[in-house]
């Protein structure tokens, strides 16, 4: 099953292909508190269900509904939706109040796709996920009625590349294009306010990333589940074992890549592992050692040892012990995983993916109802915590 960005891009493939237009439903802005962030979309189609969430499932059927009807003039509207305990009548501009109590409110840019002018996002989207390196992108979200700029106009970056017509007067414009480098270079989206001779321009600077790459060594039992779970995420993943009769396509059907690599030559993977999250679960220490041994002379986001505590550190003295590079150690976690009890392959796998959650998220794994601020912000030490693995 196809999840995420890549639901969305099959999607939007197919609907080329038979010349179909939709509409694409972004979260630009989040106010208070809401179940998705800014950056989810979801593809409306003319017939046929919608493709992705941009909430919990309170919002969508809303917007399906008018996500049309607002666009019927091939122009970009932005939405908003309150999730209030009791509608405000006096606010006009809100499209709907659902009385979930949550106190929040989300925007949602609404923008027409046609195949023969694909928008500025889609294309995007492509780009990065066929090149695997990161995008950003600038969407104007609110503007004076006078302004010279529209809502849905952007300006995107890829590869120190700019695409898109100027979006303000050239002071203006110039500072839009260096937040967009900002952007690009922080991995951090951001709403940027700005203000010409017309009033205040507020634009949506995006970081797009390329698609997360997993890669599991060991191809056994317990790599299914993990393999299944990732998947749904929308990562890339790459199973990896020495033993022929283990690493085979057909055992991990949901996976992008099956290899079978002799464990005793030199590794050689690194263009694989640098910057990936890696999960060591071979059964076998032989394997596991040759392999964390090239794991940590290289620069993975994550690597993550299953076994006891003791059995790791073995391994480790014997790297040291041989003399072995270990660069990466900061970033390899043993025992693998968050400590969240269970011991079927299924929880393992839980357990296994959920740190790795944590640690792109920059948050420690701990329960929520212990957690001092809000659910969705970055405290200075988790923003450090991020610089330190994937720098």
């Amino acid at each position: 099953m196809l999840t995420g960005t890549t639901a969305l891009l099959d999607a939007i493939a197919t609907l080329e292909r038979d010349s179909s237009q939709a509409v694409l439903a972004t979260v630009v802005k989040v106010e208070g508190s809401a179940y998705r962030r800014p950056g989810a979309r979801m593809l409306v189609p003319l017939y046929g269900g919608t493709i992705g969430t941009i909430s919990g499932g309170c919002l969508e059927s809303e917007v399906a509904k008018k996500a049309w009807w607002l666009t019927e003039n091939n122009g970009a509207s932005v939405r908003r939706y309150s999730t209030a305990s009791q509608e405000d009548d006096a606010d006009e501009d809100v499209g709907l109040t659902f009385g979930l109590g949550c106190n929040g409110t989300v925007h949602v840019l609404l923008q027409r796709h046609h195949p023969d002018k694909p928008l500025a996002a889609l294309q995007l989207l492509r780009l990065v996920r066929r090149s695997g390196q990161p995008g950003a992108l600038a969407s104007v979200i609110a503007c004076h009625k006078n302004s010279r700029v529209r809502v849905g106009d952007h300006l995107a970056l890829h590869s120190n590349q700019f695409d898109g017509l100027p979006l303000l007067e050239p002071v203006i414009d110039a500072q839009v294009r260096a937040d967009l480098a900002d952007t690009l270079s922080q991995a951090r989206s951001s709403l940027r306010t700005y203000r010409d001779k017309h009033g205040v321009v507020e634009v949506f600077c995006e970081y797009l990333p390329p698609q997360q790459r997993m890669v599991i060594f060991g191809a056994g039992h317990d790599a299914l589940p993990l393999v299944q779970l990732a998947k749904l995420q929308d990562w890339h993943v790459t199973v990896i074992d020495g033993r022929a009769h283990f690493a085979r396509p057909e055992r991990f059907p949901m996976a992008d890549a099956v290899l079978q690599v002799d464990a005793r030559a030199p590794y050689a993977l690194h263009s694989q592992t640098n910057g990936a999250l890696v999960a060591v679960m071979t059964h076998s220490y032989s394997q596991d050692r040759h392999w964390l041994a090239g794991l940590l002379s290289g620069t993975p986001a994550y690597i993550g040892q299953l076994g006891p505590r003791d059995r790791t550190e073995r391994l480790l003295g014997e790297l040291t012990a041989s003399g072995a590079e270990l660069s990466a150690l900061e970033r390899l976690h043993y025992p693998v995983g968050l400590d969240i009890g269970g011991d079927t392959p299924e929880a393992v796998a839980t357990a296994i993916l959920a740190e790795m959650i944590a640690v792109l998220s920059r948050r420690n794994g701990g329960m929520l109802k212990n957690r001092q601020v809000a659910i969705h912000a970055s405290t200075p030490q988790e923003y450090g915590y991020l610089a330190a693995v994937v720098s």
